[in-house]
């Protein structure tokens, strides 16, 4: 059974899996950083300084603060300025995914590109003869 674990844990599958889920959780704290502190600032500045996080509707006649947190603990509270945040940051960080998946498609086919052997001699007289004969059946 040990030597079953061993097999199944050292796989490399498995291992793939776990260094990817480490890289995630690193990338994660990048794209966080980036969120809250590169654009969010922005987002606020343009925005007047607008704070969608303290956003709420009183489920109750009993809350009566002015914040989100003391409101929470007043009573039942509809807060859908912290959505609204919440929301904002997902956009920015699929925004972000997306890009770093360009570039990095974009490196790959560069790289794909590079390795791509040269087709021989032969292949490239045939090829271009197809190609003249197409063009000369299209006109």
């Amino acid at each position: 059974m040990l030597e079953e674990f061993k097999k199944f844990a050292l796989r490399g599958n498995v291992v793939d899996l776990a260094i990817g889920v480490i890289i995630g959780a690193a990338f994660s704290r990048i794209v966080d950083s980036i969120v809250g502190d590169i654009f969010m600032p922005v987002i606020g500045a343009v925005t007047g300084g607008l704070d969608f996080s303290n956003y709420f509707l009183p489920l109750s006649k009993e809350v009566t603060a002015a914040s989100l947190a003391e409101a929470r603990k007043q009573g039942a509270v509809l807060a859908f300025g912290n959505f609204i945040t919440i929301a904002i940051n997902f956009i920015i960080v699929a925004w972000v995914l997306f890009m770093v998946v360009k570039g990095m498609n974009k490196l790959q086919k560069a790289e794909k590109a590079k390795e791509a052997p040269e087709a021989a001699a032969d292949v490239k007289l045939l090829t271009e003869i197809r190609d003249i004969l197409k063009d000369k059946g299209a006109a």
